[in-house]
């Protein structure tokens, strides 16, 4: 698609909290917040003229390595937010892009993300075969106190559960939505700690992608404030929580 008229480097947009998105406390679910984040940075990715469609003219598409969500608040059902979000970097095969929730002018959540273009034929990285001159970039604009890292895996984890990959898990890109590995690590904790909003902060790393049918590992701390999924003993997914 060519680029929208509507387009500005910085974009804003409103979403209506439904029913559908909220726990049984009312308030967003954890995972639909990471949702309306990336929602929104599709959003503006469409009006600059690099959708999924445009990529995949090139058989690209981008694909989330790490993100840090920071969070004060949750919005609830029938709130009305305004995300915003904007680019940080971009440059070869890697982007940072930066996302901010507000709530009745309040900014409530914030995000700092790191994607990699993706070959979805070849299942490797590559440079991004689009023009991206016109989106302005934001070096000193952060959205996060801190940035995302690299996790430490070498911490203690103990084996808690196990799964296989299943048509629902799986994405456009036809692998593993990364919403979901976060979803089957909350899912593994306790639901008063989880409906209590406790969690400040979320980081997550994507090192592996996964296919239908494969068969994974869940590990936990004893805290359960760190999370691995394995395949064939090698990490595909890290997680750690702040509280």
């Amino acid at each position: 698609m060519p680029i929208s008229p509507n387009f500005t480097s910085i974009y804003s947009h409103e979403w209506e909290i439904n029913f559908t998105q909220c726990a049984p406390n009312g308030y967003l679910k954890y995972v639909d917040l990471c949702n309306l984040l990336q929602l929104t940075a599709a959003e503006h990715s469409i009006l600059g003229g690099l959708s999924f469609n445009d990529m995949q003219e090139h058989h690209q598409a981008w694909v989330l390595s790490r993100i840090r969500i920071e969070i004060d608040a949750l919005p609830k059902w029938q709130d009305k937010v305004i995300v915003k979000t904007w680019i940080e970097s971009l440059e070869g095969n890697k982007s940072i892009r930066n996302i901010e929730m507000y709530l009745d002018d309040k900014k409530i959540v914030g995000a700092t993300t790191f994607w990699a273009v993706f070959n979805t034929q070849l299942r490797k990285s590559e440079p991004l075969a689009l023009p991206h001159e016109h989106f302005e970039k934001f070096p000193e604009h952060h959205a996060t106190s801190k940035g995302f890292s690299r996790i430490n895996l070498l911490q203690d984890a103990a084996k808690i559960s196990e799964r296989t990959v299943v048509l629902s898990d799986l994405d456009i890109v036809n692998h593993v939505n990364n919403t979901k590995y976060l979803e089957w690590c909350l899912d593994s904790l306790h639901p008063k700690s989880v409906l209590k909003k406790e969690i400040k902060a979320m980081e997550m790393n994507f090192l592996r992608e996964l296919n239908l049918f494969d068969d994974v590992e869940l590990h936990a701390s004893e805290k359960k404030d760190f999370f691995t999924i394995t395949k064939e003993g090698k990490v595909c997914f890290a997680l750690a929580l702040e509280k």
